[in-house]
């Protein structure tokens, strides 16, 4: 199930992009790629409990899309982009599969396999997916922590 934005990213938009050559290292590449590109954006070093709870939350949904990546479609993941307007986040995963990502029925907590898609569901703002140069991107959407005290709807 796509949960869609209702608003389109706005601002000044930095972008950093990172190709993948093959699934081999891809999940802790695509993590430390990901943790690089929130500290030069000053995600990190996380100044409270709930800038380094979306901080990890950020970098473990990266990994879950680039996992999926790795094991749904031929030759993994293409390209891994980050960006970040100063409000939100967006995460995008590309990949040669024009299959669409669906969240599987609810399995057993205790059973392997079936779980990434239902953690990027709780943790994102929102999440989906679009065709793109014949596969496909997955695509999700976080508020920004650095203020917290200001809400950013979805």
């Amino acid at each position: 199930m796509d949960r869609p934005g209702k608003r389109p990213l706005r601002g000044r938009e930095q972008t950093r992009r990172m190709s993948f050559a093959g699934s081999s290292g891809a999940v802790q590449r695509s993590r430390d790629f990901g943790r690089d590109a929130l500290r030069s954006w000053r995600w990190l070093p996380a100044v409270d409990d709930e800038q380094r709870a979306v901080t990890e939350d950020v970098l473990l949904m990266i990994s879950e899309l680039v996992t999926n990546a790795c094991l749904h479609a031929p030759g993994g993941p293409r390209e891994l982009r980050l960006s970040w307007d100063g409000a939100r986040l967006r995460v995008e995963v590309t990949d040669a599969s024009p299959v669409r990502p669906k969240l599987r029925p609810r399995t057993d907590p205790g059973q392997p396999g079936g779980h990434g898609l239902r953690v990027v569901d709780r943790l994102a703002g929102a999440w989906g997916s679009a065709p793109e140069a014949g596969g496909k991107q997955v695509w999700l959407e976080v508020p920004s922590p650095l203020d917290h005290h200001v809400r950013h709807p979805f």
